[in-house]
Formats: C-alpha cells, sequence, structure tokens
C-alpha cells in the first residue's frame, strides 16, 4: 500500500473538495492518461487495485505512471465507543482528487490496449473518469 514514510502532522482535517485541478489536468508522462470528472477520495487500496488491473491488462508490456499519491491520513474511532476522548487513530490514507486530475498514464502500448487497460482501471474508481490521450498524439 502506498502511504508517506514520514509526516508532519500525524492527524488531518477534512478539508474540502469544491474547485477544479490545475496541476496536473494534462497528460506528461505516457500517451493516454485516466482523467477524473468528479471530486473525491481515493484510497491507497483503491490506487493499488488500480494499478494491478492495469498491469495484467496490458500483460505487463508498456509503462504505468501513477500520477497520485495519498499523503492524507483519515482517522476513525473504533466502532461502539462513546463520544469525546479526542479523534481517532489514523486508519487509512488518501489523496484529494479534484475534477480534470490525470490520475494515471500508459505508454508503449496500442491506443485499442490502452483505451481497454484504463477502462478495466476506471471500473476500480469510485468516480467518473474519461480516457484521454496526449495533445501532440496523432
Amino acid at each position: 500500500m502506498l502511504m508517506p514514510k514520514r509526516v508532519k502532522y500525524r492527524k488531518a482535517q477534512r478539508g474540502r473538495r469544491k474547485g477544479k485541478a490545475y496541476r496536473g489536468s494534462s497528460v506528461a508522462f505516457g500517451d493516454y492518461g485516466l482523467k477524473a470528472l468528479e471530486p473525491a477520495w481515493i484510497t491507497s487500496r483503491q490506487i493499488e487495485a488500480c494499478r494491478v488491473a492495469l498491469t495484467r491488462k496490458m500483460k505487463r508490456d508498456g509503462k504505468v505512471f501513477i500520477r497520485i499519491f495519498p499523503d492524507k491520513p483519515v482517522s476513525k474511532k473504533p466502532l461502539e465507543t462513546r463520544m469525546g476522548k479526542g479523534k481517532g487513530a489514523p486508519e487509512f490514507w488518501v489523496v484529494v482528487i479534484k475534477p480534470g486530475r490525470i490520475m494515471f498514464e500508459v505508454s508503449g502500448v496500442s491506443k485499442d490496449l490502452a483505451h481497454d487497460a484504463l477502462g478495466t482501471c476506471s471500473y476500480k474508481l469510485p468516480i467518473k473518469t474519461k480516457v484521454v490521450s496526449r495533445p501532440d498524439l496523432g
């Protein structure tokens, strides 16, 4: 699972997910990318599931670029615990996704295989996505 080696603060506030992604909104490393169309929290487990789906679909051909990293801790209190006594312990890590963000990129494979692999990857995510290509690609 992806998680930071160390963080400045152990617990974080929830924050807001409004607005569009301006950084990371264009295909930079690969030929085809998976773009988010909705805001969401993506967990490290979902990122790993996408990575496995992509590499299996492409039969370990080409290259997969993961453009997101879960750096926000989400804390939870144990079940059947009374209110109070502070914030719960960190349970898992998420990345805040805004609409327009490119999450995964692939290169070195055909257009059909890239669309198929990224489509399979999108089933693992809780948001609507779109497969996009690099602008200078034919």
